[in-house]
């Protein structure tokens, strides 16, 4: 059965972005080492420390379906028509996609779903047996509230951003974690996965 993973880079007081939707330094630890790290389904390429290599390298082989808000894929313009992580994609809308870029990518692994249920429903049958990334933000806190997501994984970069796009976008209220599983110190960025207790 697939897990759903909550996942994204963050600042250390909990913004996955500015207001305005740029990541400002978040990301700068994606290009400062020696090791190279690929995300298998869109050919991004990355030179991390290799602390941060070996831990991230298997979890981007290990997604297959990924799940994202419209707001991101419409700031990244659905990454050309390849995702992100994993070899599936939905995206949690209410308006369908815009036809042009239908057109301009029509062999793109995408799908839409209008709930974040539905989306994280679609995508663990997609799946199969691999894991379903969930973006934090709006629909990972929409996620995460519903009970949807089984483990939590923060790049934390040291940074504090002051205002933002929250990681657990809206969700309010208490919910416990294991211990983290993992801890690993990268260059500029600490990996944490915890899993979500039931």
């Amino acid at each position: 059965m697939a897990r759903v993973v909550m996942h994204a880079v963050v600042s250390i007081d909990g913004f996955i972005a500015y207001p305005d939707h740029s990541v400002g330094p978040l990301f700068d630890w994606y290009g400062n080492g020696d090791t190279e790290a690929v995300v298998r389904a869109s050919g991004w390429r990355f030179q991390l420390s290799r602390v941060s290599a070996e831990y991230v390298q298997p979890f981007w082989d290990g997604v297959e379906v990924t799940v994202i808000g419209r707001r991101l894929f419409d700031l990244t313009n659905g990454w050309d028509g390849k995702p992100g992580a994993g070899r599936r994609l939905v995206v949690v809308t209410h308006r369908p996609l815009p036809q042009e870029w239908l057109d301009a990518h029509p062999d793109a692994p995408f799908e839409t779903a209008a709930s974040v249920t539905e989306a994280v429903a679609r995508a663990k049958d997609l799946a199969g047996d691999g894991l379903v990334s969930v973006t934090a933000g709006d629909v990972g806190g929409q996620a995460f509230s519903a009970g949807l997501v089984d483990e939590v994984a923060m790049d934390v970069v040291p940074v504090v951003l002051g205002e933002g796009v929250r990681y657990f976008g809206g969700h309010v209220g208490t919910v416990l974690l294991d211990d983290p599983d993992r801890v690993v110190r990268g260059d500029r960025v600490l990996h944490l996965h915890h899993t979500v207790r039931r």
